[in-house]
């Protein structure tokens, strides 16, 4: 991955629990990493409300100003701009509708100006992305909002607590048609860490499960059970 990642896609998607997965994984590998919240809107799956957990494990946490309320609002913390000039990885999460991507817009420039990835997150079981086309309008539309360009799909496809091995494999064909569709690559399919022994890695076998990346859920809503 490179050192900057920006982390979008549409309501629902996964984006943020994925967010989380990808900061732990390379503070862990690097030493420290920076995750910046731009999600904006939504008041339940905000990467801000796990700062605290994730600080034990060496990850920054930059939140808009009002996160950890419930308020709705455009405003940015100032120190998203820090985040440019760190040393080690950073990840932005964030929001997909336009609040989000124009809340990323504002940093189109200096984004554009380093080497970086945009991942575009997708989730065959969610509402407006049910189809590749769908998915792909979707992604139009934060693009033409932000000012920026996907690099990458990810294929997040899941039930949250009611994934199943099948699900993550029924979904397997739209994540590749997605990465087709917007004529850029598959980076991973996602995998609850719970269920990663269900797949095999070797081509041609059913369970087979291409760049599989096993994340653990640690987003959730404050009605579910936590583990």
């Amino acid at each position: 991955m490179k050192r900057f990642t920006v982390v979008t896609g549409h309501y629902g998607c996964g984006k943020t629990n994925l967010s989380v997965n990808l900061a732990l994984d390379l503070a862990a590998r690097d030493g420290a990493a920076t995750l910046v919240d731009l999600d904006i809107v939504n008041p339940y799956f905000r990467s801000s409300d796990y700062a605290v957990e994730i600080a034990a494990h060496g990850v920054n946490v930059i939140s808009p100003t009002f996160a950890g309320t419930t308020l709705d609002t455009p405003s940015l913390s100032g120190a998203v701009a820090g985040a440019f000039e760190v040393d080690h990885p950073v990840i932005f999460d964030v929001g997909g509708d336009d609040a989000g991507a124009t809340a990323l817009g504002r940093y189109a420039e200096e984004i554009t100006a380093i080497d970086h990835d945009l991942l575009y997150v997708v989730n065959a079981y969610r509402n407006l992305t049910t189809t590749p086309q769908e998915a792909a309008e979707v992604l139009r539309e934060i693009e033409s909002v932000c000012g920026l360009k996907a690099t990458g799909v990810v294929n997040n496809s899941h039930l949250r607590d009611e994934t199943t091995a099948d699900t993550i494999l029924a979904a397997l064909p739209y994540g590749h048609e997605c990465a087709a569709l917007l004529g850029i690559p598959l980076v991973c399919t996602t995998v609850p860490k719970y269920l990663a022994d269900a797949f095999s890695d070797t081509p041609g076998e059913a369970s087979f499960v291409e760049k599989a990346y096993p994340v653990l859920i640690h987003v959730r809503t404050p009605w579910e059970d936590h583990p």
